[in-house]
């Protein structure tokens, strides 16, 4: 189902090497005009960067940022690739950790250390540690994180309330979250819809109980959760430990969800309305995501909804979500781009970007804030996004880690939908995942 992502990491260390190529971007820069931003989200999303922007031309006169808005994460990772080779890259990009090590590997993120050393608004003791750590690579800080999410479970206040089921709470398993997928799970005349098709549910679910993208930072913190790991060796991984009890089990339990309990929807009913959209629009009961689904269920009028923490096997445990600003090496506006990123990374650029709903800042006071934690929008129990930071662990910082999410995507894909056999599953992700370790450079 995923082919086609599945194969674009594996294309851009080709293109970072190639020559003549057009940059997606525009002309060069001669070292004149705006910061060039590059950035990828939802329509909400970039409508809180360009209040950034917005705010930062006021704050600083005759300083101009262009936003330049990828179309999604596939469109900014080859923007940037072919940017980069065609000599005119942007100037600035915002990027998860998972998937900027390709990029420094091939050298083309600029180191920040000496930047921050001399900044009087940048002191690294002010963000998460964990943050700042995802984006160290051979012992340079090569980009600032604006961000530093977990992993939650968005819920339908309303809906709990119509069908008087207990809303999760802390500490809730994961047999608590399939119980109440089920109980959540309902026809239109509100009756729970027991089992699959296959199983003889007399009708297709009207609300579904539960949302979970079927791929492998879902299953990781569950894995971590009951005690194990995802990689033979967190720093030098050469392959995938599903083979495990324990990452069999949560495999398995991932797979259930559609397989055994019919509790997620089906993979047609995923492509004709994506989990985020079934949630906002009030077909879907839970819904695990990241704090950047807020930006987008603020607009939602229909009815009240939360979050809660994930569920847990034996400790919590959660896994890192975050974005950073980094500089390309060859940018033409180094100066003017870092006096961007002072001010985007600063308390007083993250208290505006944390107001828009996007982000759980990564200062580490302006997370505790009010303008974080303040009750005027939802979520009502944003402090779940901060007690889980103690808690969080960052995947493998690996050049091809974007290529072992691709792969595992598409297997873990079929074998929630399809219901593939464990063994099969295991096999397929063993084998297509271990050469990719073996070619990626580490951090």
């Amino acid at each position: 189902m995923r082919s086609s992502r599945a194969l674009l990491a594996a294309l851009l260390s080709t293109v970072l090497f190639a020559t003549g190529c057009g940059s997606g971007l525009g002309p060069a820069s001669d070292g004149t005009g705006p910061v060039r931003l590059l950035v990828f989200g939802a329509p909400e999303e970039l409508a809180a960067y360009r209040t950034l922007i917005e705010a930062y031309g006021q704050a600083r006169p005759g300083n101009e940022v262009q936003l330049i808005e990828a179309s999604d994460r596939k469109d900014l990772l080859a923007r940037l690739a072919t940017s980069v080779a065609g000599g005119a890259p942007p100037d600035l990009f915002l990027m998860n950790y998972r998937f900027y090590g390709q990029f420094a590997a091939k050298n083309v993120v600029e180191p920040l250390d000496e930047r921050i050393a001399a900044s009087e608004k940048v002191d690294p003791d002010d963000y998460y540690p964990v943050a700042m750590n995802a984006f160290t690579w051979g012992g340079k800080q090569l980009c600032l994180p604006q961000n530093v999410s977990s992993l939650a479970v968005y819920y339908n206040r309303t809906l709990f309330a119509k069908y008087q089921v207990p809303e999760p709470k802390a500490g809730w398993t994961w047999n608590d979250m399939v119980g109440t997928a089920i109980a959540m799970t309902r026809d239109a005349r509100g009756v729970v819809v027991k089992g699959t098709e296959s199983e003889g549910a007399a009708v297709r679910p009207a609300v579904h109980g539960l949302g979970v993208e079927p791929s492998i930072i879902r299953v990781a913190p569950f894995v971590w959760s009951a005690g194990g790991e995802i990689v033979d060796d967190p720093n030098r991984p050469t392959r995938l430990t599903l083979d495990t009890p324990v990452g069999r089990e949560a495999l398995k339990n991932l797979v259930d969800l559609r397989q055994a309990y019919g509790v997620v929807p089906t993979d047609e009913e995923v492509e004709a309305e994506d989990d985020e959209s079934r949630f906002a629009n009030g077909r879907l009961a839970m819904l695990m995501s990241s704090r950047r689904s807020t930006t987008t269920f603020r607009s939602i009028t229909d009815f009240e909804w939360d979050v809660a923490p994930l569920p847990v096997y034996q400790d919590q445990v959660g896994v890192l979500h975050s974005d950073a600003y980094c500089m390309t090496r060859s940018a033409k506006r180094k100066d003017a781009a870092w006096r961007f990123l002072e001010f985007a990374i600063s308390a007083e650029g993250q208290r505006i970007i944390a107001a828009t709903g996007r982000t759980v800042p990564s200062h580490i006071d302006v997370s505790r804030s009010s303008v974080f934690l303040g009750p005027s929008q939802p979520p009502r129990s944003a402090t779940v996004f901060l007690d889980t930071i103690p808690t969080l662990r960052t995947l493998p910082t690996v050049s091809t880690w974007p290529e072992v999410e691709d792969v595992t995507a598409g297997i873990l894909e079929n074998a929630l939908y399809r219901g593939d056999r464990l063994d099969d599953v295991i096999r397929a992700v063993d084998e297509q995942t271990r050469p990719l370790f073996a070619r990626g450079e580490h951090g």
